[in-house]
């Protein structure tokens, strides 16, 4: 048993204290945050930005060991997009976290001016508050020491409480205006060097999906959380020393813990097949003319155009990558924990992963490498969701192209090119430009357009577009709800997916936009997939609530088990299961429901990829009556999701 240890922070009152929870009975932070949010808080009963939405951030129960990837920082939340319960990670951060003496904090209460809060670990946790004004912080923002937004205040911070740095070994978590001004803000954390007093760029990792920055900010008024110390977790002897702990693995597995992980994390460490790794250098050259471009619109064409596509993607945005990136350089990093696999790779001192770079590059006609990193950057100062804003510009780009919005009311200075069909990367070269407009002009709320997608969401924006430009509508042929993709959610909620073409981001499962689907290119029978599905959301949650990376579950998933019996614990997936049915039952009672997809475009992710496939049953269905075939595959997908989750169908009419 170990006591995992919550300090609950009111930083309305400036008041602290510390509550214990035992490992067993529970599992890990993700369990836990279910728990403080459905049973201690409630926090289903109020509006979404209220104080008494909590923050729960919590390390797993191995943090702190010599076990490889065992260093997420795992946050719950309810969240401003989806309106339910969300979980989120930031990689490294409890490296560095757990010297506070503390597994998990608890923001909640409101700040009167945003706020500073220092957490220490010296004999016993210490907890010290700092206000800043928001003009200073703002001034920050727009730059300091060669950075702007997020990486600013990191390095501000830094600097100017360098003595707690140096002391404690000490991280933060920031937030940065796009958590001010938007649902969609992430959490940001940059691994620094307290000794140089700069930023270790390439380790940055962001909580992002779900708006858990914007609910640290606008629920709770806090602009970041430093922490760190000499605390060492009370952790049994085998998790500590790496060689007890390989003979212990080679005990289980007949194999070398090194050669395991090795193994397990090629396509993320470096693949010989590619030359490549990391998700940006694997993904390319693998999916090639599957992932989708130009706002998910190559779902339309013909397969030898994607492939036409898809080479000027390998030739220009994949190879000067993994020429730069692999062979004349290895620039890889970590996320601030001691890890073999070294997943950042970095090109030109950005950091490059698949989603943000899809997100602003192919999904909206750009192919230049350069550009796209200008962009990313932007929405990481910004401190935004890159998925969720690579959707944003997507469908505003097609909206403004589909004539459904004027280039006035989007705050942009051209009209975008969209044609696939051109074949020619110059031409598209305008989108990257008016990406860059776009995320400027949503960060300052320029255009009512902008200001409600910002404050609003993406979905009930839409609402109301379909509702004020009916004429519009009529003359393109399509309406707004039809370009746009994301998963509904009662009346407003939403998720926007991953950038893949597959069902499995476009399902009703309670938390959706994370890897916790099937996600492989498969049509199959909903009650199937479902199976699929499932399974997957088990293992994938297994996999965050011990606070474990996602890249080590090649080896990570089938021993875990393994690992929590170290803490007397047995029946693992029976207890994961439990955990699952309540965030399904918390979304319940917070009304974010999963229903039926709206947008034209968002059924034929399901149609065209039946045609694809030659799942011929479901491609005639599709053929006759899409709308209808889609409501039968959703409907005997629902009915039998919640029968595995374990709810009585009641609960949900």
């Amino acid at each position: 048993m170990i006591i995992y240890k919550v300090l609950f922070i009111d930083v309305g009152s400036l008041r602290w204290e510390i509550k214990e929870y035992e490992i067993p009975p529970y599992l890990g932070p993700v369990e836990i945050g279910v728990k403080i949010h459905l049973e201690e808080i409630e926090s289903w009963k109020y509006e979404i930005f209220s104080p008494q939405n909590v923050l729960f951030l919590g390390t797993g129960p191995f943090a702190g060991s010599k076990i490889f990837g065992t260093h997420r920082l795992v946050a719950v939340f309810r969240s401003p997009e989806s309106l339910g319960l969300h979980i989120s990670e930031a990689g490294g951060v409890a490296y560095k976290f757990i010297g506070s003496g503390i597994n998990g904090l608890v923001i909640y209460g409101k700040s009167e001016e945003p706020l500073l809060i220092f957490v220490e670990g010296e004999e016993k946790t210490k907890v010290i508050f700092e206000k800043i004004s928001f003009d200073n912080l703002n001034r920050i923002y727009e730059g300091y020491g060669n950075y702007f937004g997020a990486y600013a205040l990191t390095k501000w911070l830094l600097d100017i409480y360098s003595d707690f740095y140096i002391e404690n070994n000490a991280r933060a978590v920031v937030v940065g205006p796009g958590a001010w001004q938007t649902r969609f803000g992430s959490l940001v954390s940059i691994d620094v060097n307290p000794e140089t007093k700069d930023l270790i760029i390439g380790s940055e990792d962001f909580a992002g999906r779900g708006g858990a920055g914007s609910i640290l900010a606008q629920a709770h008024n806090v602009a970041g959380i430093i922490a760190g110390g000499k605390i060492k977790p009370q952790l049994p002897e085998i998790l500590v020393n790496i060689r007890n702990f390989n003979e212990f693995f080679k005990k289980i597995t007949g194999r070398e813990y090194f050669n395991a992980v090795n193994l397990a994390t090629t396509k993320y460490r470096f693949d010989p097949k590619t030359g490549a790794g990391g998700t940006f250098g694997s993904n390319y050259p693998y999916y090639k003319e599957w992932l989708p471009t130009f706002g998910y619109n190559s779902i339309y064409l013909k397969k030898e155009i994607r492939r036409k596509i898809s080479d000027i993607v390998l030739k220009n945005y994949w190879e000067p990558f993994k020429e730069e990136t692999f062979v004349k350089t290895k620039n890889w990093k970590t996320c601030g924990e001691p890890c073999s696999v070294a997943c950042k790779k970095i090109w030109k001192r950005k950091k490059v992963d698949y989603e943000p770079f899809q997100g602003v590059g192919p999904l909206i006609g750009v192919f230049d490498l350069k550009e796209a990193s200008r962009i990313v950057d932007l929405i990481d100062n910004a401190g935004l969701d890159a998925i969720t804003t690579g959707h944003i510009v997507s469908f505003l780009l097609e909206a403004v192209n589909r004539g459904l919005l004027t280039c006035e009311e989007v705050g942009i200075s051209s009209h975008p090119n969209l044609d696939p069909l051109i074949l020619n990367p110059e031409k598209w070269h305008i989108n990257g430009l008016l990406a860059e407009e776009i995320i400027q002009n949503l960060l300052n709320k320029k255009t009512p357009v902008l200001k409600d997608i910002a404050e609003k969401g993406l979905r009930k924006t839409i609402k109301i577009l379909d509702q004020k430009y009916e004429e519009r509508i009529e003359k393109a042929g399509t309406s707004f709800k039809d370009i746009a993709l994301y998963q509904p959610y009662g009346e407003d909620g939403y998720m926007t997916p991953n950038f893949y073409w597959t069902p499995g981001f476009f399902i009703p499962i309670f938390v959706n936009g994370k890897y916790w689907t099937e996600y492989r290119l498969i049509f199959t029978e909903p009650e199937e997939f479902v199976e699929l599905v499932y399974e997957r959301v088990i293992k994938e949650l297994a996999i965050s609530n011990a606070g474990f990376c996602r890249f080590h579950r090649g080896w990570a998933e089938n021993f875990l088990e393994k690992l929590y019996e170290i803490f007397g614990i047995k029946n693992l997936e029976e207890k994961l299961k439990e955990v699952y049915k309540n965030i399904a039952i918390y979304n319940i009672k917070a009304g974010s429901i999963p229903k039926p997809l709206e947008g034209e475009k968002a059924i034929d992710i399901f149609s065209t990829l039946a045609e694809e496939l030659q799942v011929q049953r479901w491609n005639t269905k599709f053929s006759k009556d899409k709308r209808r075939a889609y409501q039968e595959w959703f409907e005997r997908f629902f009915i039998s999701y919640i029968y595995h989750v374990g709810l009585d169908f009641s609960l949900i009419k």
